[in-house]
């Protein structure tokens, strides 16, 4: 795959001529905090954050979408048939997403994309776009990347990875997709082995910088009403407001709910993100809530991320150490500490 060496300009402007190509997404400063917005004309990307607030999960799985519209006026032909809503899949490119976040598709993707069911919508929207990543060299105190299965530079589920190398970006392709990108980028020349050799050093060190860890190699060996039944659910939930920030931030987080909208005889179909920590997740029509209470709710959450995805899918823990959740929680309630719990118990 090739490898390229641009000045920092010379990566901006490329950017700025391959929007004639992709839909290109990147981190832009919003106040105190950094967004993946579209780049277009007199915005510019800001690649000196640590990471932005909200993962760009957004971007291929929606916040809130239409997914069926319908009539119900009961003279017209299509009275009360669910039709799709339209729906468009440009190409697109997120340019500097953290490895920690291109992680967390994958391990979205064996929910929305997986032998038994694949939500055609979210497929659609990923195979359209390209993931550049951004190498972490200075990792938040709060990451944990590299003990759930990624790291600073990991390329897992890139399809192009650029490193900030002080004067120069060193961008590399992984993917036919991230060849095609780069192979369109105009400016630039060739890394020769010297720049190659610095950029494995920078790996190296920024390995280092994370000292956040989070322990799971006992939970899979433990029997889920084990768990279940453990005796430091009450004390890991006492605090939790159930506001949901956790699963908000959260790059791996898929629930989602289903309404309809109706204005006068049109109706929508909307596909809204939701949580497990709301009391009205899992309530019944008929009334009943089997997770009324909250310390049954902030169990679920963990559950099913360290115990339940992993029994399914053997594909790791459903999480990809970004430590949002850890740094963002207003009550200071630490994955890291309950994966600790659950793997002594």
């Amino acid at each position: 795959m090739t490898s390229k060496v641009f000045t920092k300009e010379e990566w901006i402007k490329s950017l700025k001529d391959l929007s004639g190509t992709y839909t290109l997404y990147g981190p832009v400063r919003d106040g105190d905090f950094h967004s993946f917005s579209v780049l277009e004309e007199g915005k510019r990307p800001d690649f000196d954050f640590r990471n932005s607030r909200l993962s760009p999960k957004s971007l291929v799985y929606p916040q809130s979408e239409r997914i069926f519209e319908y009539i119900l006026d009961e003279n017209s032909p299509e009275a009360n048939i669910l039709k799709e809503s339209p729906k468009e899949y440009p190409l697109k490119a997120i340019v500097g997403i953290r490895p920690c976040d291109a992680h967390a598709f994958q391990i979205v993707k064996a929910n929305f994309d997986n032998p038994d069911y694949k939500d055609p919508w979210w497929v659609k929207r990923f195979e359209s776009t390209v993931l550049v990543g951004l190498g972490c060299n200075e990792p938040c105190a709060t990451c944990f990347c590299s003990s759930v299965g990624g790291g600073p530079f990991n390329e897992r589920g890139l399809d192009a990875l650029f490193i900030d190398m002080g004067e120069i970006y060193l961008v590399r392709a992984v993917t036919e997709k991230g060849e095609a990108f780069l192979g369109k980028a105009s400016g630039g020349g060739p890394a020769d082995d010297a720049v190659l050799m610095d950029a494995k050093d920078l790996e190296a060190s920024s390995l280092e910088k994370i000292t956040s860890s989070i322990s799971t190699g006992k939970i899979k060996e433990k029997g889920i009403n084990e768990l279940f039944n453990g005796p430091f659910w009450e004390d890991v939930a006492f605090a939790c407001l159930n506001c949901g920030a956790c699963t908000y931030l959260c790059p791996t987080c898929w629930c989602f709910d289903i309404q309809d909208e109706v204005i006068g005889a049109e109706g929508d179909r909307i596909r809204n993100w939701d949580s497990c920590m709301f009391p009205l997740f899992t309530l019944h029509g008929s009334g009943h809530n089997p997770r009324d209470k909250k310390v049954q709710r902030v169990r679920q959450r963990f559950m099913h991320k360290l115990k339940y995805y992993p029994d399914r899918y053997d594909n790791g823990v459903q999480c990809s150490g970004c430590g949002r959740c850890v740094g963002y929680c207003p009550v200071n309630i630490d994955i890291r500490q309950v994966a600790a719990l659950m793997n002594t118990a």
